[in-house]
């Protein structure tokens, strides 16, 4: 039997089920609020890795029902983006998650543009690097840049008491924490 890694496994699908980022998306929050609304702007999720970028636009694409594309900005080009865009010109609501989005250059960054500005798509962008010196201006200026914290010992436990209760490989290895 093949089975997904555990990370896979174990990711959240809705925003009660995510751990950390309740600045975000904890009751009452600007992006879920947002997302409760169906009106989610375009953003650029920034911070560490492994803390929920990916998480967060899989939850939002998967709440709102609406299409949902990917491109890795490390494999994807110019050419990638506009297929998307025109693939999204013939659909509605259509969001276009770009991971590392920081390695993108400025042409790549330049081809979404007009595509958010007319709301042809709705972008989220995933960076560990810091947007404001990795992400041009003129597409700065069109998104919310919504900032993820680093996942602290709390949130670490939760998602170890987690895994081991619910996954299906730890559950049948009677696990027994000693200490943490």
């Amino acid at each position: 039997m093949n089975l997904p890694p555990l990370a896979e496994r174990l990711r959240p699908k809705t925003l009660d089920e995510l751990t950390g980022q309740q600045h975000l998306t904890g009751k009452g929050s600007i992006l879920r609020k947002a997302i409760e609304q169906g009106k989610v702007p375009s953003m650029i999720l920034w911070g560490p890795p492994g803390v929920g970028k990916t998480t967060i636009a899989n939850i939002i694409a998967n709440t709102l029902k609406v299409p949902f594309y990917t491109l890795s900005a490390i494999s994807s080009g110019v050419k990638e983006v506009r297929e998307v865009i025109d693939l999204a010109k013939k659909q509605s609501n259509v969001i276009l998650f770009i991971d590392e989005i920081h390695r993108f250059n400025k042409g790549q960054q330049d081809a979404l543009l007009g595509a958010v500005e007319k709301g042809i798509i709705t972008l989220i962008g995933a960076t560990t690097e810091n947007p404001s010196f990795e992400v041009n201006s003129a597409l700065l200026s069109r998104t919310q840049v919504y900032i993820l914290k680093a996942l602290d010992e709390k949130d670490l436990v939760q998602l170890l008491d987690h895994a081991i209760q619910t996954d299906e490989v730890l559950k049948a290895k009677k696990i027994e924490l000693k200490e943490t």
